[in-house]
C-alpha cells in the first residue's frame, strides 16, 4: 500500500479557531436547555474539538486519552456510578478528573450535580453545565453547534436574506442600497440573516452557511432611520439567525459603457472558503424595482438547482428553430 500523501492546506481556508465554553452555552438556542451550574471563572477556557468526549474511564481512575479541549460528557451511566461510591473515593475520582484543567463538563437529564462535581468545578474554575435533555440529545446538540463555531470562518461586508429559501448574499459597495432591498424584501414576507457584516462559515459538508455576528443580530441600517430591529417590527418570522448561502448577488452602479449580461447563459462564480458559489452581477439604477428582480433572481437559481436552465434551454430551442450552433456547443467546442 502507498503511504498516504498529507493535503496541502488551501491558503484560501482560514484554520479553524477554537472557542470558549461561553460562546458554546450562547450559541443559538444552548440556553435554552443548558444553564451554567458552576465555574463561570473558567468560561473563556479554549475547546478546540468538534466532539465530546465521555469520561466514564477517567472516573474509574484510567486517565490515559482525557483531552481537556474537548467537552466532556457525563450522562446517566457516570453518575450514577459516582452515585455508587462511598465519598471519600468519589471525591478523590472527581477531583483526579478536573485536576487536568478541563474546559467544559456537561451533566446531562437535568440532574442537579453532586456536591464533589460542584465544588471540583468552583475550586478549579472549571466551567459545569447542566443540560436538561438526555446525554443523546445534548451531545447531538453540541456537535451541531462545535461544527458551526470550530468551522474556518470569514466575514463579509454584505447583506444576507432568505428569499423563498434561497440564501441570498448581496455585496456592492457602501450606499448601493444593499439593506434598502433587504428592508423591501422583509416586507414581501422574505426573512433577514444579517445586515453589514456577514460571518460565512464553512460546514463540514462543504456549503458555506451566514449569520450575524451576535451583536448585530436582528438589526438593518437604513438611512435616514437609522438602526431597525427587524424583529420587533415584523415579528420572528422575518428573521433567521443562519442561512446557507446559494447565491451571491453583487449590486453595481448602472454605467452605460459597461456591458451586462443579457442572456444568461455564461454563469459566472464567487470563491470563498475554498467553495465555490453562483453570483450575479446586477445594474442599479432609479427605477428599477429591485425587490422584485432580486425575488426572480432566486426563483431562476431554485429552476437551477433542479436542474432547469432557462435561458440555456431557449438558446438551444431558437438554436433547433434556426438550425445553428448554440453559444453553449459553441463554448464547448472551444474546450
Amino acid at each position: 500500500m502507498l503511504p498516504a500523501v498529507p493535503r496541502t492546506p488551501d491558503p484560501s481556508i482560514p484554520p479553524p479557531r477554537p472557542v470558549t465554553a461561553l460562546e458554546l452555552l450562547d450559541w443559538r438556542d444552548m440556553r435554552s436547555f443548558v444553564r451554567l451550574r458552576a465555574g463561570e471563572g473558567g468560561a473563556d477556557r479554549l475547546i478546540d474539538h468538534p466532539r465530546i468526549q465521555k469520561s466514564g474511564l477517567a472516573l474509574v481512575g484510567h486517565m490515559v486519552g482525557i483531552v481537556p479541549t474537548r467537552v466532556q460528557i457525563l450522562g446517566e451511566t457516570e453518575v450514577s456510578y459516582l452515585e455508587s461510591l462511598d465519598p471519600e473515593t468519589r471525591a478523590a475520582r472527581v477531583s483526579g478528573l478536573f485536576a487536568v484543567g478541563l474546559s467544559c463538563v456537561i451533566v446531562t437529564r437535568g440532574v442537579e450535580p453532586l456536591p464533589e462535581l460542584v465544588a471540583a468545578a468552583a475550586g478549579t474554575d472549571t466551567t459545569l453545565l447542566v443540560a436538561d435533555k438526555r446525554s443523546s440529545q445534548t451531545i447531538a446538540a453540541v456537535h451541531s453547534a462545535l461544527d458551526s463555531l470550530l468551522a474556518p470562518q470569514v466575514t463579509l461586508h454584505g447583506v444576507l436574506v432568505d428569499i423563498h429559501g434561497v440564501g441570498v448574499l448581496l455585496r456592492g459597495p457602501s450606499g448601493i442600497g444593499k439593506s434598502e432591498c433587504a428592508l423591501f424584501l422583509v416586507e414581501r414576507g422574505h426573512r433577514l440573516v444579517a445586515d453589514d457584516q456577514v460571518v460565512l462559515s464553512l460546514r463540514p459538508s462543504g456549503r458555506v452557511e451566514g449569520r450575524p455576528p451576535r451583536l448585530l443580530r436582528y438589526h438593518l441600517e437604513v438611512r435616514g432611520i437609522g438602526i431597525l430591529n427587524i424583529r420587533d417590527l415584523f415579528g420572528a418570522t422575518a428573521v433567521r439567525q443562519a442561512k446557507t448561502v446559494d447565491l451571491v448577488v453583487e449590486l453595481c452602479p448602472w454605467r452605460t459603457d459597461e456591458e451586462y449580461e443579457r442572456l444568461g447563459l455564461d454563469d459566472e462564480s464567487f470563491e470563498v472558503l475554498g467553495s465555490v458559489l453562483p453570483m450575479l452581477k446586477i445594474p442599479v439604477t432609479p427605477g428599477r424595482d429591485m425587490g422584485v428582480i432580486l425575488e426572480v433572481a432566486a426563483r431562476n437559481q431554485l429552476l437551477k438547482r433542479s436542474g432547469e436552465h432557462p435561458a440555456r434551454r431557449f438558446a438551444e430551442t431558437l438554436a433547433r428553430e434556426l438550425d445553428i450552433a448554440t453559444p453553449v456547443d459553441d463554448r464547448e467546442a472551444d474546450h
